[in-house]
């Protein structure tokens, strides 16, 4: 069964590098796609030198858009997304997320951070539903109408479809493992609105049902 890592990414030098390099040193994985939403600073370049494929996308998508052009860019029966900020990010914790799709017949997994940090854990805890950490049937990424229009609200919108089709789902946490928040990549008031805004597109998904 083929495997395709899909890393969405908007202007994330910083850590890109480091998550490329952990997921290519996992041998069921054959390809890993960095779809650059966007970006204005050196994600592509620092990427391609980690070993991925670049997808630049001249204007920024959101997150749901930034996916679904990676979906559509692999053949892999399955899929594994990862956010392009983890800190922490090992291969057992990429191989954990895959078994449960690959050999038990999970449609989705969903991956929870465990002893990382109060801050991210507690979102996490409160609202699972959230995480960017997932392996999945590639397919299922098509029975969602206009996920490209979902931006932040794409893990609610997936979330949605496993629920109302009733497919199995497996929770894996990922212990210490983290991520970096958008108030420590934007500063404190920049940061701060970034995150209203996503959670703006999430309650629009969650009120769509």
């Amino acid at each position: 069964m083929a495997i395709a890592a899909i890393i969405p990414a908007y202007n994330e030098e910083r850590t890109i590098g480091s998550i490329v390099h952990t997921v290519r040193q996992v041998p069921l994985i054959k390809e890993v796609l960095v779809v650059c939403d966007g970006c204005i600073d050196n994600t592509a370049g620092v990427a391609r030198q980690a070993g991925a494929t670049v997808i630049q996308l001249p204007e920024n998508m959101g997150k749901g858009g930034a996916m679904m052009v990676g979906a559509q860019s692999t053949t892999a029966e399955v899929v594994l997304f990862l956010d392009a900020d983890l800190v922490g990010l090992k291969v057992k914790h990429i191989v954990d997320l895959i078994e449960p799709v690959v050999l038990d017949g999970a449609k989705m997994s969903v991956g929870l951070f465990g002893r990382g940090r109060l801050a991210t854990d507690l979102a996490q805890v409160i609202a699972p539903y959230l995480s960017g950490q997932r392996a999945m049937v590639r397919d299922l990424l098509f029975e969602i109408d206009s996920l490209e229009v979902t931006r932040f609200g794409v893990e609610v919108a997936l979330t949605n479809l496993v629920r109302k089709k009733n497919h199995p789902v497996v929770d894996v946490i990922l212990k210490d493992m983290t991520h970096i928040m958008k108030e420590e990549k934007l500063g404190l008031v920049k940061g701060f609105g970034a995150r209203m805004k996503m959670y703006w597109e999430i309650a629009k998904c969650l009120a769509r049902g």
